[in-house]
């Protein structure tokens, strides 16, 4: 699937200098015999997370670190960048291998996540910090602005949405354990309503969370925005 690159940075607004690194941001990683996008993915990760957390300085001036923790956490996730990303149409604009395309890559959770996270890398790269802090305030003010309390943790959130819903309390497993002994990094499934997710961490507690919000997402299309 070819598709112009020009009609996605109409969309955000910002074209790039260097438009190799668009396309790199766009590469996922199932293009082996190309450069992919996980290091952009790494960068943007932490360009987000900076940005976000200057926002929130600004905009809760009354808060406590540990509100302003949790809004941070819910903005820089994967449910936020998920729906920015189909904000923006990203998916249309993934360069993906065959495998993938049929897989049906371009709405995949983790493939989005990835590629938005790479798009900011990107932008960073291209023409620095305030360069990009346009695009992140452009997409993350309206999310910011959401939320008037600070948000649950990802599996209040879950077992509250199931609730409402009528459904039963989801059910978390282990479902493996690798590494060190010292240092084993736990793999938890969480189920409900029919669906599963995974998630691996260093500790049970950050697993479930992490698999919970992939659930959400599943389940509601918008995870922790979803009341």
């Amino acid at each position: 699937m070819i598709v112009s690159l020009a009609g996605l940075q109409e969309i955000i607004g910002y074209r790039f200098r260097d438009g190799g690194l668009l396309k790199l941001a766009l590469t996922h990683r199932s293009m082996a015999k190309a450069a992919h996008n996980q290091r952009l993915e790494f960068l943007g990760d932490r360009v987000l997370g900076l940005v976000v957390a200057e926002m929130l300085y600004g905009a809760f001036s009354g808060e406590q670190e540990g509100d302003l923790a949790r809004r941070h956490a819910a903005l820089v996730c994967g449910p936020a960048l998920v729906e920015v990303a189909r904000e923006i149409g990203l998916g249309a604009y993934l360069q993906l291998a065959s495998g993938e395309e049929v897989a049906g890559g371009r709405e995949n959770i983790s493939n989005l996540e990835d590629a938005c996270e790479a798009l900011i890398g990107a932008m960073y790269l291209d023409s620095g910090l305030e360069g990009v802090a346009a695009f992140i305030r452009r997409y993350w003010t309206p999310l910011l602005n959401a939320a008037i309390e600070p948000p649950k943790d990802a599996k209040t959130a879950l077992q509250e949405w199931l609730q409402g819903r009528g459904h039963p309390l989801p059910l978390y497993e282990e479902a493996g354990r690798s590494g060190p002994a010292h240092a084993p990094e736990f793999t938890i499934q969480v189920s409900a309503a029919g669906q599963a997710a995974e998630a691996s961490a260093l500790s049970k507690r950050a697993a479930e969370q992490a698999a919970a919000e992939k659930l959400l997402v599943m389940l509601s299309g918008v995870g922790l925005r979803e009341k």
